[in-house]
């Protein structure tokens, strides 16, 4: 039987966890309870939308075979709280993108009153819980891709409820998560139940008199076509409440807009006086800015100086990182990793674009060598 997420990882938030976060944030304990309470469940359904996609679901898979997992008090003490919280908002900012991150933030800020940044740095440091566990349990259970994402969205309802429901109505309003489908469920699921009852209640009328059956026999019935009638209106509000189904593209853009940054590093990250992550930021633009514009071979020839000087920038990502200390290099290749899916997913396009491969694929082969390669560092 699949463990409950939810549960699973709010356990997580010891007393000591909980002592440090509000340490951390400058909070009392009861108000960092309650936003790292409510944080758990809004980051694992976001996750759950963010899978809803096979490039976001190998995006999530490829971050989380890189976590190390263990102890989260040891993982504290090792980078210490605020590069805890900074290295989690650059995961985070990864997977969901800056500007759906600082929503929830915002939201979880106002839900446990504690302001914008405060719900910022609580989520960069519940992040790595998060997404540590699920790590730890995607190796455990032997979970590829397809089956992670099978096992966070079949717990999507789980997910929602436990969203404490002021938060949870700020996050619909601000478009991060849908509560109609959710309760269109809980509607039909108590019309039936319903349903059920005034249908029993119904049959022990009938089990009376053999003369009264007759009569009853005929009243037994109105009972399920109410509870059909229920269920079909709950269904007609639904439809009518929703202007159209959802496009692919409005889903992403509203669960998980396709930035594929991988945000502002720490300053431990730094060499020579050059932030690392931020350089690799900056040939990230670029390539989300130039691969779409190969269209054809003249676009292709034209973007290709591009693309190699991006590719020789990574080279010096590279170099450089070779000063940096283990852990360090680490942390660096987690969040290349988050955002290598989105070149790769580019860099599809263009080899599937006719006339434009010949021209293109050894510049793509060699770009996707050097961030591979800078991804396991």
């Amino acid at each position: 039987m699949a463990i409950n997420l939810t549960s699973t990882i709010t356990q997580l938030l010891t007393p000591e966890i909980i002592g440090q976060i509000a340490s951390f944030l400058g909070i009392d304990r009861n108000t960092a309870q309650k936003a790292a309470g409510a944080a758990v469940p809004t980051i694992l359904t976001s996750l759950s939308e963010l899978t809803g996609t096979s490039a976001g679901a190998s995006q999530l898979s490829k971050l989380l075979s890189q976590q190390q997992g263990g102890n989260p008090m040891d993982l504290l003490r090792t980078s210490g709280a605020e590069g805890f919280a900074q290295t989690g908002s650059n995961m985070l900012s990864g997977l969901f993108g800056g500007r759906t991150l600082d929503t929830m933030a915002q939201a979880i800020g106002r839900f446990a009153g504690m302001g914008d940044f405060g719900g910022k740095s609580l989520l960069g440091m519940i992040g790595p819980l998060v997404l540590g566990a699920l790590g730890q349990h995607q190796r455990d259970a032997g979970l590829d891709a397809n089956g992670l994402a099978s096992l966070l969205r079949s717990q999507k309802d789980q997910m929602m409820a436990a969203i404490p429901s002021g938060l949870a109505d700020q996050l619909g309003s601000a478009g991060l998560i849908d509560r109609t489908e959710a309760g269109v469920r809980s509607g039909m699921g108590a019309a039936a139940a319903a349903g059920s009852r005034m249908a029993n209640a119904s049959e022990r009328a009938a089990s009376g008199a053999s003369q009264a059956a007759l009569a009853t026999a005929a009243s037994t019935q109105w009972p399920y076509w109410l509870a059909a009638l229920v269920v079909l209106g709950g269904l007609g509000w639904w439809a009518l409440q929703r202007p159209s189904e959802p496009t692919v593209a409005e889903t992403t853009t509203v669960t998980r807009p396709a930035t594929g940054t991988i945000g502002m590093a720490p300053a431990g990250l730094t060499v020579d006086g050059v932030n690392l992550a931020n350089k690799v930021n900056s040939s990230i633009d670029t390539l989300k800015t130039t691969l779409p514009t190969i269209t054809d071979a003249a676009g292709a020839q034209a973007a290709l100086p591009k693309i190699n000087d991006t590719i020789a920038q990574l080279d010096g990502v590279k170099a450089q990182a070779a000063k940096l200390s283990p852990d360090k290099r680490s942390a660096l290749a987690q969040l290349i990793a988050a955002a290598t899916p989105t070149i790769n997913e580019m860099c599809d396009k263009v080899l599937a674009t006719p006339g434009v491969a010949a021209l293109a694929k050894p510049a793509i082969d060699d770009l996707r060598a050097k961030l591979d390669a800078l991804a396991k560092a």
